[in-house]
């Protein structure tokens, strides 16, 4: 008929069984997004190196524009300035 004590040692295997892939579960899920984290990191990173990179080559070029061109780079940057001004004015 029924036996409840067989049926205690299946609930209990099966408690083990579940308590265990749920350590392991846990644990592959931290290192996996750690892994990722760190790849993330790696790839900003880089991204941030070479947007360093084209900053200083752009300022370079720039600052070249601005030696060429004085008064023509002051009128831009006052107009700039004008502009900017009314725009914040009005909000």
């Amino acid at each position: 008929m029924f036996d409840s004590t067989e049926l205690r040692d299946e609930l209990l295997a099966l408690k083990g069984d579940v308590s265990r892939l749920l350590n392991t579960t846990s644990e592959g899920i931290f290192d996996t997004s750690k892994n990722r984290a760190e790849a993330l990191a790696d790839q900003i990173k880089a991204a941030l190196n070479e947007l360093g990179e084209t900053l200083s080559e752009q300022e370079d070029h720039v600052e070249k524009l601005v030696s060429e061109r004085p008064i023509t780079s002051l009128a831009s940057a006052f107009a700039l300035g004008v502009v900017i001004g009314f725009m914040l004015r009005r909000h």
